[in-house]
């Protein structure tokens, strides 16, 4: 075959998921929304490039005030005597072993606070400060933050809630300085304020921070925003979510009180007026400093206001105890990284554990994350879009030592983003923090196979939409008769190509022994499997993952079509030689496409193929079965009667 327009890999590549909270156990969309996804298309490149090229690596994020916060209710409650690590590393245990229940194969399900991988985390990230305060990045910032009187504390990030200030959010929730759809504010702009810890409305007190300067990379991220935009896999709705805090400072004010106070208009810096949306006219400003200052006239005159989204200096440190403490520099001490940038460092630190695992050198991280010959793939929620996209390469410019989206071989690389939409339950978004509340990922193994759900979760298009998720075993209002939408695509594997690999196996048995007979496969069939190929390696290099089940859905029909036709009304010990040829090669194809999507039923097939791992390499993508056989003495193992290789959950049958 020829490769002239065939979709390019990299040499090697790293695969990152989004890394959940140490305060529970995961949920629905922990998996179906990130985990499957990013382990389908790590297996993928294992398959595509060599596994010896491929890291897949996660974990558990330690730190944080959700976890603080979380730890100290239960233990108010009784609920839990153990200590803070305790809690986060039994937490931990849980989420890796419903990994596992999943067959996500993650080389390394770390913990940023725990044993080794917390270690070098912690190194990691004193190395990353002091790169950035070296290359002049970061800045002394004394903001306002929240101070309980009653208890006499500051509060941390979760401690505080209220509504985001930021114009048009619909988060749920809004803590200190951030809401739950990631929007970024000052302390001060939270509206309608409340403590956790006592309910009172708390003060405000100044607290210095070190921040790293944000809107210094602004030209930088734009272009490179320019760049993620122009690939064929980037997700548009991330490239417009990204781009909004491109915009100018802006702060939106009801348009009625601008039409009536000239004096207010003129009293304020330099700026550009505009219709927002609903009764708000937008006022942009030239810098973050000219908006600080329109903020401070409305908030004296009383006037009501809201922010727009724009690049702001990102927090790096914090005073929470439980976190990684940052350098002494320039007299500040006693702080800690705040959870969001240093969990950007973690993955880092997780790849440079995992190699350290296996033995190489301390350095050998940096083959993977600087070298241009590699790829970085990080999979992540549409929420957490901020973080990923703009903070992270800001961070990452700003340790390579400048503002520039051209990043050397040898500089830190620039992650390319996977961006999923919401995972909704029963058609309404579900969170931990909301009043949906999600079903636990390991509950719904009572009711679907872990390849079902593998499938299921692959195909939803989380690239191009929410969707939602509507088991029929948790959805109240379904009726007896209806279907169960969640086994659309687990029915391709248990139903359509389970019964087209059985036909293959049982009538090879009968026929011929367990011997494949001699022959070559048609050229029709040839040339249907090598397009598949072809059409399947496209959709993935696309992370088009809808599409590339799609593609797999059409062959296996075909191919239980054309062995029907072939072999209806024939005797077993009578069907074509050709037919059983074609059969097997359909099956093959069928099967390396299916493998990383799923992975217990096609290794099954292998096995009873008495064929050796290379089957799965796509360096021999478009050869038959006889390619991979010892000799024409080769046997396939026996399959006994009635065994499905791709099976129904329990409660199906």
């Amino acid at each position: 075959m020829g490769t002239g327009t065939r979709a390019q890999f990299p040499k090697r590549a790293v695969i990152t998921a989004g890394m959940p909270y140490g305060n529970k156990d995961l949920h629905f969309g922990h998996i179906g929304g990130v985990f499957v996804q990013a382990d389908v298309y790590a297996r993928f490149l294992r398959d595509r490039i060599g596994a010896e090229n491929v890291i897949f690596v996660s974990g558990t994020d330690c730190y944080g005030s959700p976890i603080v916060e979380y730890h100290r209710k239960l233990t108010e409650k009784g609920e839990y005597t153990g200590d803070l690590p305790s809690f986060v590393e039994q937490n931990h245990g849980r989420q890796r072993d419903v990994l596992t229940q999943y067959h996500i194969a993650i080389d390394l399900f770390a913990a940023s606070g725990l044993g080794r991988s917390g270690e070098i985390h912690r190194e990691m990230c004193s190395s990353f400060f002091d790169t950035l305060f070296k290359n002049g990045f970061l800045e002394k910032i004394a903001r306002p933050q929240f101070f309980d009187t009653k208890v006499n504390a500051f509060l941390n990030g979760r401690q505080v809630m209220g509504r985001c200030p930021v114009n048009g959010c619909s988060s749920e929730q809004a803590y200190a300085d951030e809401c739950s759809l990631g929007h970024q504010y000052e302390p001060t702009e939270l509206i309608d304020p409340v403590s956790t810890v006592s309910g009172e409305k708390p003060a405000m007190r100044d607290v210095t921070n070190w921040y790293l300067s944000l809107p210094r990379f602004q030209s930088a991220i734009e272009a490179w925003l320019k760049d993620f935009a122009s690939h064929p896999a980037a997700r548009q709705f991330a490239v417009l979510s990204i781009q909004e805090f491109l915009e100018p400072p802006s702060i939106f004010v009801k348009r009625e009180t601008l039409d009536t106070d000239a004096a207010l208009l003129a009293s304020l810096p330099a700026h550009d007026r505009a219709a927002g949306k609903g009764l708000s006219d937008r006022l942009s400003f030239r810098t973050l400093a000219d908006m600080e200052k329109a903020r401070a006239l409305l908030a004296e005159k009383g006037i009501r206001y809201r922010t727009g989204k724009t690049l702001v200096p990102f927090r790096l440190s914090g005073n929470i105890a439980w976190g990684v403490p940052v350098p002494e520099k320039d007299g500040l001490a006693g702080l800690t990284w705040w959870v969001w940038p240093e969990s950007l460092i973690a993955p880092i630190s997780f790849t440079k554990t995992y190699l350290e695992s296996m033995g190489k050198g301390a350095d050998e991280w940096k083959h993977w994350w600087c070298s241009k010959d590699s790829g970085i793939y990080q999979f992540i929620g549409e929420d957490n879009v901020y973080f990923y996209g703009p903070a992270e390469a800001a961070m990452f410019m700003g340790v390579n030592g400048k503002i520039s989206a051209d990043v050397s071989d040898g500089e830190l690389s620039l992650p390319d983003l996977v961006v999923n939409k919401h995972l909704l339950f029963l058609s309404r978004k579900a969170s931990s923090s909301s009043e949906i509340k999600p079903p636990m990922a390991r509950d719904l193994l009572k009711y679907y196979t872990p390849d079902q759900l593998r499938a299921h979760f692959f195909s939803l298009g989380l690239g191009q939409q929410n969707v939602s998720f509507m088991p029929k075993p948790l959805n109240p209002a379904a009726k007896e008769k209806d279907g169960d939408p969640v086994l659309k695509e687990g029915n391709l594997l248990s139903n359509a190509f389970n019964r087209a690999v059985r036909s293959c196996f049982y009538t090879i048995q009968r026929y011929t022994g367990g011997k494949l007979p001699e022959g070559n496969v048609s050229p029709a069939v040839k040339e249907e499997s090598d397009r598949t190929i072809l059409l399947f390696e496209a959709a993935m290099h696309a992370h088009n993952y809808n599409a590339a089940l799609s593609i797999v859905d059409v062959f296996v029909k075909s191919m239980n079509r054309q062995w029907a036709e072939r072999t209806t009304g024939i005797s077993e010990t009578n069907i074509p030689n050709d037919a059983i040829i074609d059969g097997f090669h359909m099956m093959r194809t069928a099967a390396v496409l299916l493998h990383p999507i799923a992975p217990e039923g096609t290794e099954m097939i292998r096995e009873h193929l008495n064929i050796g791992t290379e089957f799965w390499s796509w360096e021999h993508i478009f050869e038959s079965i006889p390619f991979f056989m010892k000799d024409a003495s080769h046997r396939f193992k026996e399959l006994p009667p009635r065994v499905d290789f791709f099976r129904k959950h329990a409660s199906q049958v």
